[in-house]
């Protein structure tokens, strides 16, 4: 069966793919693991591959996510380490899911006040 557009996936197994992470993370050396550098390492030349293989292979799915999980765990240690850390927050919102949130309670019920300008509408 012909693949249905673009051309056919890269790895065929996730054992295949995991090889590739694990070259990834061996050999960096002083860099830091990022999503585009894993992204680079498996042979893709845009997130998107990544992100096809999560949403149309989900044998796949464990696979990409603990490689994540692995550069998300590093981000989060340079949290520990580093007093400048917008750039890893930046990171950890756009790679991860991360956001700032803020509650907001009200209590009391919303008391509506005509004026003069409101009865002449």
């Amino acid at each position: 069966m012909a693949h249905a557009g673009g051309r056919p996936p890269f790895y065929k197994t996730p054992k295949q793919m995991q090889e590739a992470i694990d070259a990834y993370f061996d050999n960096l050396g002083d860099r830091p693991p990022t999503v585009t550098g894993l992204v680079l390492a498996l042979g893709f030349d845009h997130r998107s591959s990544l992100d096809y293989y999560l949403a149309e292979k989900p044998e796949f799915s464990g696979t990409i996510k603990a490689a994540k999980s692995r550069i998300e765990e590093f981000l989060e240690q340079t949290l520990y380490r580093q007093a400048s850390v917008t750039g890893i927050i930046f990171n950890l919102k756009n790679n991860f899911g991360w956001k700032d949130e803020q509650k907001v309670e009200h209590s009391g019920g919303v008391r509506v006040v005509a004026t003069d300008h409101d009865e002449k509408l």
